[in-house]
C-alpha cells in the first residue's frame, strides 16, 4: 500500500514547501500537484536527483474537471509502486469527493491515507 496524503492550501508555494519538508529521500515518492508553481519549484529540481516523481495538473477541481487527467497520472505513478504519495489541491471544497474517488476500487487496495495536511497562510 502506498501511504497517501492530501495536501490542501490556496498557494502552490505553501503546499510545495510542506511537501518538501515531509519528503524522506529514502522512499520512492510520487507527487501530484494542482497548478503551476509560484516561480521556480524546488520539487521540480529535486525530482531529477531523488526518488521523486512529480506531475502537475492544470488548476481546477480534480474531482470535477481534472478527474480523467488525475486518474491517468495517478495510474502511471502507481505502476511504479511508490512508497509515498502526495496529492496537492488548492481548494478543499470538494476534498470529500476526491477522497471518495480515491477510496473506491481499484485505489482502495493500493492507497493508505494519513491525516490531511492543511497549509494555512
Amino acid at each position: 500500500m502506498t501511504l497517501t496524503s492530501l495536501v490542501m492550501g490556496a498557494r502552490a508555494k505553501d503546499r510545495e514547501a510542506v511537501i518538501l519538508s515531509s519528503i524522506d529521500s529514502n522512499l520512492q515518492t510520487a507527487i501530484i500537484l494542482e497548478g503551476l508553481p509560484d516561480g521556480s519549484s524546488e520539487l521540480d529540481t529535486l525530482a531529477s536527483s531523488h526518488n521523486l516523481t512529480v506531475a502537475r495538473i492544470a488548476p481546477g477541481c480534480m474531482c470535477c474537471v481534472g478527474n480523467m487527467i488525475m486518474r491517468v497520472h495517478l495510474n502511471r505513478m502507481l505502476r511504479a509502486k511508490p512508497e509515498r504519495l502526495y496529492i496537492s489541491v488548492a481548494n478543499s471544497e470538494h476534498i470529500e469527493q476526491l477522497r471518495l474517488f480515491l477510496t473506491q476500487a481499484p485505489y482502495d487496495d493500493l492507497l493508505s491515507f494519513t491525516d490531511d495536511i492543511v497549509c494555512n497562510t
